[in-house]
């Protein structure tokens, strides 16, 4: 049986889903005027709204962001800073949904699709025996004509393959599809997935909730409300997810603080999610091909706000795939505290002009950190250290 929320959570020496304690705060660090009394908040414990969100995603003082953060950064988590040995596994890129924001998708018998049998996605996963994996993560698509019977066999085969590796696979979006397609309740999907293996999921496909920007991008998408139920269904199941928000496309600052409350809110409810990883978009080969990417002080605001408003959430990632190592590195310092994993071959980000590396050796991760002046914790699926005695 896989963990349950509770058990999840509690592997962490430091997770907390309770709101931050008063923050150790030097007010001489803000020098932005509409952030003053956001950290006065701050140093009394009390709880930031909206206009406080706003305040953090708007402001330029990025000396005073980054005050905030790292005091509750240090709050949640102290000097500790977490990695994954995990694989990406992305079984198909035929999907239905046809976002304007991605460039991974493909139509079903065009150029470029693909479908893993899982088989050789298990042939896939068992590449790099020397490596220690503790998870795979599992993604795909939305894919017009698979069934729920393919996904149950792709985890039994994916758990033969690397039996010591946790099974962290599939998206709200995907499991909202999967039910439509079968004709039965998400809870029931889940529940016949935990039955093949399912051990946790990530948090994709929340991109942002704002009704306004999936109409425009993304209409076919499940809508922000079903994905935060379906999250709310996996944690009373047992399941601890991530939760995601890309951003700098169309967005708003509004709309991403509206996104990360709507999260905190779905926290308070049912308090299983582990991470929060801020998605910089990628604008190469998207039907967004003419923006572009996201600037270092936005990606640093991104993170340092979604530390501070998500205060019962345990841990922030920032994503070296899509931030660049060594900007990855400095937002360790604005409240993230987990730098993801080895990953080994990611594809999506790639497909949209990422430039970084496919994948990352455990050395490299823990000299990011390190270096940084950090403590690395190499750790499972559930933030449980498994960092040598």
């Amino acid at each position: 049986m896989p963990p349950t929320v509770s058990t999840a959570l509690a592997g962490s020496e430091n997770a907390n889903t309770q709101g931050l304690p008063p923050l150790d705060i030097d007010p001489r660090l803000v020098s932005d005027p509409a952030l003053r009394p956001v950290a006065a908040k701050l140093a009394q414990g009390d709880r930031l709204d909206a206009g406080d969100g706003l305040a953090l995603m708007n402001s330029k003082d990025l000396l005073g962001l980054g005050a905030l953060a790292h005091a509750a950064r240090l709050a949640k988590n102290g000097m500790a800073t977490y990695y994954v040995l995990n694989r990406q596994i992305n079984y198909s890129n035929v999907c239905g949904n046809r976002c304007t924001f991605c460039a991974f998708w493909r139509e079903q018998g065009g150029e470029g699709a693909y479908l893993l049998s899982p088989q050789e996605a298990a042939s896939v996963a068992a590449e790099h025996p020397d490596l220690d994996l503790a998870e795979l993560h599992v993604v795909g698509s939305c894919h017009p004509q698979l069934g729920l019977d393919y996904y149950c066999e792709l985890l039994r085969a994916l758990a033969a393959a690397r039996p010591e590796a946790t099974l962290k696979a599939f998206t709200p979006v995907e499991i909202e599809h999967f039910a439509r397609k079968e004709g039965i309740s998400t809870t029931e999907v889940l529940e016949r997935l935990m039955a093949a293996g399912l051990k946790a999921m990530p948090g994709g496909g929340a991109e942002v909730f704002s009704p306004r920007v999936r109409a425009e991008l993304c209409p076919s998408k499940t809508s922000g409300e079903r994905w935060l139920a379906i999250s709310g269904q996996a944690h009373a199941l047992g399941l601890p997810t991530n939760a995601t928000m890309l951003y700098g496309h169309i967005e708003t600052p509004a709309e991403r603080v509206e996104h990360l409350l709507a999260l905190r809110e779905q926290q308070d409810l049912s308090g299983g999610f582990s991470a929060f990883i801020p998605l910089a978009f990628h604008p190469e080969n998207t039907g967004l091909g003419e923006l572009a990417r996201t600037t270092g002080l936005d990606d640093l605001r991104v993170t340092a706000t979604s530390r501070l408003l998500l205060d019962n959430f345990p841990h922030i990632k920032a994503y070296w795939v899509m931030l660049g190592p060594k900007l990855a590195q400095v937002a360790l310092n604005f409240g993230a505290d987990d730098l993801d994993g080895t990953i080994v071959e990611e594809r999506i980000t790639h497909t949209a002009g990422a430039t970084t590396a496919k994948g990352m050796t455990e050395e490299e991760l823990r000299h990011l950190i390190t270096s940084a002046g950090f403590t690395p914790v190499r750790r499972d699926s559930f933030y449980r250290s498994l960092e040598q005695e």
